[in-house]
């Protein structure tokens, strides 16, 4: 049976993964399906650098704007969504493309990973969740590093639900999560697949980050988390685990004055860039668009669209 195509624009947070998407979508037929884990959610535009209408350019966008922030969102929920999206974009005859820079997502539908879930004794969840709120996420994340440093060096130590999910799954199984999502990467992919990395130099990278964040600050994404934080939503929600929300519910809870928040934010994010980086060098059969060694982005555009063979 024939792979259906599929095409995925992936790279670090402000490479400049929106605007090439749009071009490519519209040069392909394709429509979009966002891989952030952050734009998701309502409310929260300035700091997730969610899309707008006008950006879309009539293109079709799926998973933005889609759950409340209370709302629990994560990989097995993505993967149902994304690939019941994917199915009604192939019924109209056009190509899904998978937009975002959230790894685990792409991997999830690209490799059909199985999420073995057990919910037989949720004792050690509970135990576990306790021990985050007496001793903090830190002292969680040490215990992983016990036992599986892979998913310590990929799961960030705030990302507490992932965090307690490998310890869970190290005790019910005895095995490392991170041995379990390495073999299913070995599955053969269903799709005949385009995986483009967009990069550019860490300087240039780390320039755009720090343009960015400032930018984001001067839209008035201060007053978009006092407006969350007026509407009920408190930091440990794992929607207000993004980047720029916890440092600034950080700041109005006088953790933080309003220099270090920003500082936090552009530093915390140079790390995440970094770590995105690292993920997508693991991972196989992808094609590197270096932005370096093209003029302008039609330059880039002209190169994905000869590497496709749709």
């Amino acid at each position: 049976m024939k792979k259906k195509p599929l095409i995925i624009l992936t790279g670090p947070t402000s490479v400049g993964k929106t605007t090439l998407s749009i071009k490519l979508a519209k040069a392909v037929d394709g429509e979009i399906i966002s891989a952030d884990s952050m734009q998701v959610y309502r409310h929260m535009d300035i700091g997730t650098a969610k899309i707008t209408q006008e950006e879309m350019c009539g293109v079709s966008h799926y998973l933005i704007d889609t759950f409340e922030p209370e709302e629990e969102f994560n990989v097995v929920k993505f993967k149902e969504y994304a690939l019941s999206y994917m199915e009604q974009i192939y019924q109209r005859g056009k190509i899904p493309i998978l937009v975002g820079g959230t790894g685990f997502y792409i991997q999830a539908v690209l490799y059909d990973i199985n999420f073995t879930e057990n919910e037989a004794d949720s004792s050690y969840r509970e135990e576990l969740v306790q021990l985050a709120q007496d001793m903090g996420n830190e002292y969680l994340h040490k215990m992983l590093e016990s036992v599986d440093m892979e998913s310590a060096d990929a799961i960030h130590p705030n990302n507490t639900k992932r965090v307690i999910r490998a310890l869970e799954y190290y005790k019910q199984t005895g095995d490392k999560i991170s041995s379990h999502n390495e073999e299913q990467r070995g599955n053969e992919s269903p799709y005949k697949f385009y995986y483009f990395v967009l990069n550019n130099e860490r300087s240039k990278l780390y320039q755009s980050i720090d343009q960015r964040v400032d930018l984001m600050m001067q839209r008035g994404l201060l007053d978009e988390v006092k407006t969350l934080a007026n509407r009920g939503y408190t930091r440990d929600l794992v929607s207000m685990q993004g980047l720029g929300y916890k440092e600034l519910f950080a700041y109005l809870e006088g953790q933080l004055s309003y220099e270090e928040a920003v500082e936090t934010i552009k530093k915390a994010t140079r790390h995440f860039a970094k770590r995105q980086i690292t993920w997508f060098k693991r991972e196989k059969d992808v094609i590197w668009i270096n932005k370096n060694e093209f003029e302008n982005e039609a330059g880039i555009l002209s190169t994905m669209l000869e590497l496709l063979k749709l």
